[in-house]
């Protein structure tokens, strides 16, 4: 229960930081975009936990490997079958569906190794030391 209760405000503040990532690149955010930040900055987290800190290129890729699928995920969902456009990668080359696209993988990649270095530090705070 105490993992459950630390992993809750880490989600919090994942979602509440990437919404700001998001304002800073795009001028704009979505709250779906918190919820996925959370949900992704979590994973990434608890992978790290699960696999008791597997080396940092492997953990980038796993990151940006979740968090490419969840974006695929949620822009089919909430993009393509809700209709609300909360982003469109169709102009980027080799997206898929407007989706996803290689660039934005690859920059998950870096916002991965922070998550990671950020949530690990959540911890030590938390008095909960990964």
């Amino acid at each position: 229960m105490k993992k459950l209760l630390v992993h809750i405000p880490i989600a919090v503040i994942g979602g509440l930081t990437y919404m700001g990532i998001e304002i800073l690149w795009r001028g704009h955010t979505h709250w779906t975009m918190g919820v996925l930040g959370g949900l992704c900055f979590s994973l990434i987290g608890l992978l790290d936990e699960w696999q008791d800190h597997p080396p940092m290129p492997l953990q980038m890729v796993q990151g940006a490997t979740i968090v490419t699928a969840l974006e695929l995920l949620v822009g089919l969902i909430v993009n393509r079958w809700l209709g609300w456009g909360v982003w469109d990668y169709s102009d980027m080359p080799g997206n898929l569906w407007g989706q996803v696209c290689p660039q934005f993988a690859a920059a998950w990649l870096v916002l991965s190794w922070a998550a990671v270095k950020l949530e690990n530090l959540m911890h030590k705070w938390a008095g909960d030391a990964q």
